[in-house]
């Protein structure tokens, strides 16, 4: 087992009741969260869900809000933005951004679980502004510049 890291989490009063993100097995690296609200996404239609939490997630630290495979997979259900960042200083409640690719409504229950939660450390960028950049094989070899999908297999 890892080491946890301690998040606070506030729950507001439409998230009463409802089980906190939880590891659905030992090995899991998201959190499973739920939906404190009832709501159906139309297809193409985007909606931020509820989950009546709100959190004070350390310094250094981020909360990545990622898809479930599942969701994805069946109903063409996603994060949108994903993975999606809730900062260390926010302390409004967390609201899942999701998405309908999928060719019919999709019907979310309050409980139902919606998303991934992945504490993840965050490394701040120092810029150090130069007047050329170093040279490598790949150089200013843009998009599909390393070879296709072909070359994979």
């Amino acid at each position: 087992m890892t080491d946890r890291v301690a998040v606070a989490v506030k729950r507001l009063p439409h998230g009463e009741g409802l089980a906190l993100p939880v590891y659905a097995s030992e090995g899991a690296a998201g959190m499973d969260v739920v939906s404190a609200e009832d709501v159906t996404i139309a297809p193409g239609a985007r909606h931020a869900v509820a989950t009546g939490l709100a959190l004070a997630i350390p310094a250094g630290y981020e909360m990545q809000v990622r898809p479930r495979s599942g969701l994805a997979l069946k109903y063409g259900i996603s994060v949108p933005n994903a993975p999606g960042t809730i900062d260390s200083d926010y302390r409004g409640e967390l609201k899942i951004i999701l998405i309908n690719h999928g060719s019919q409504g999709f019907a979310i229950a309050r409980g139902d679980r919606v998303a991934q939660l992945v504490l993840a450390p965050v490394v701040q960028a120092a810029w150090d502004e130069v007047a050329e950049l170093d040279d490598t094989a790949r150089g200013a070899g843009g998009f599909g510049s390393t070879g296709g999908h072909a070359k994979l297999g």
